[in-house]
């Protein structure tokens, strides 16, 4: 059977691991340049090709993959003259990013009317695990287009799952982020008390670390914390602050009360007032424990 060809943009962190899964699989696949260059590189020389546009892409392609920032990159990449929807051809747009549900839905009706399918397929886990094809899938769409995108989906992933129709897996994921990025918050709190009372890091860590407030997200936010490995969770406080602000976002307009998910933003978005977007979400700990009156850490 002819596999479908696979079109891919956004080769970051994230996407870079997963076209290398879907190349791997055995699908035609194109990329489209990328400021960093060393993963489009790669993905060439393992039998890709690459596009210098959307259009261009999605005229190579019959299912595109996008894992970009959020929902501004992908009305960016679908919309205009140089856009995805401008190849005037059939075609299924699996979005891998964290957007606003919101926006994705209306996103979704409008290219329907251009016989191009819209789901979203946000991610769970990390680089390592898009690199190692274990990472969870939240799937959002009608069944019949998710069951002709799965066994792509499944080159890069150990688990997925449908949520509904499309707008829902954008939905799961802001409250699968708000969780995590929570936990993230707390954590930086917790360790700032402890340290301002005379209770190391190595302490906290001995304490929580095989108990029942243990995790994967608590394991490799401590890894940076205790063993000071900077690329141990690689999610940068921008990318916390723009997700956190999705969620309350989404919160009013379910005319909701949500205290606890506005504390947790107004934590990202204190850290990148202080000029720490481009560092990781467990650095949070650092700029909690300055800000404190606490030296900082080597």
């Amino acid at each position: 059977m002819t596999k479908d060809k696979i079109g891919f943009i956004g080769v970051g962190l994230m996407g870079h691991g997963m076209a290398k899964n879907i190349i791997e699989a055995g699908y035609p696949l194109t990329v489209m340049g990328h400021r960093n260059r060393v993963p489009v590189e790669d993905l060439i020389g393992r039998g890709a090709t690459e596009a210098k546009t959307p259009k261009a892409l999605a005229e190579a392609s019959d299912i595109v993959f996008l894992c970009v920032t959020g929902s501004d990159q992908v009305m960016a990449v679908t919309q205009g003259e140089h856009g995805l929807a401008a190849a005037g051809k059939p075609l299924i747009i699996v979005d891998c990013s964290t957007s606003d549900p919101s926006v994705t839905t209306r996103l979704a009706a409008s290219l329907a009317t251009q016989n191009i399918t819209l789901l979203d397929a946000p991610l769970g886990r990390t680089p390592k695990d898009a690199w190692e094809g274990m990472l969870d899938v939240m799937v959002g769409g009608d069944p019949a287009d998710i069951d002709r995108v799965r066994p792509i989906i499944e080159t890069f992933s150990q688990r997925m799952i449908h949520t509904g129709p499309t707008g829902t897996g954008h939905t799961m994921k802001l409250l699968n982020n708000f969780l995590s990025l929570g936990y993230g918050a707390l954590y930086a709190e917790a360790l700032m008390l402890g340290e301002k009372s005379g209770l190391s890091a190595e302490t906290f860590h001995s304490v929580i670390s095989g108990g029942r407030m243990d995790c994967g997200f608590y394991q490799t936010y401590m890894n940076y914390v205790v063993g000071r490995d900077r690329n141990a969770h690689k999610f940068t406080l921008s990318n916390a602050l723009k997700d956190t602000s999705y969620l309350n976002a989404f919160a009013q307009a379910q005319n909701a009360a949500n205290p606890i998910a506005a504390a947790v933003r107004n934590s990202y978005a204190l850290a990148i007032g202080t000029g720490h977007g481009d560092d990781y979400v467990a650095m949070l700990s650092d700029i909690i424990a300055e800000l404190n009156g606490l030296p900082p850490k080597s």
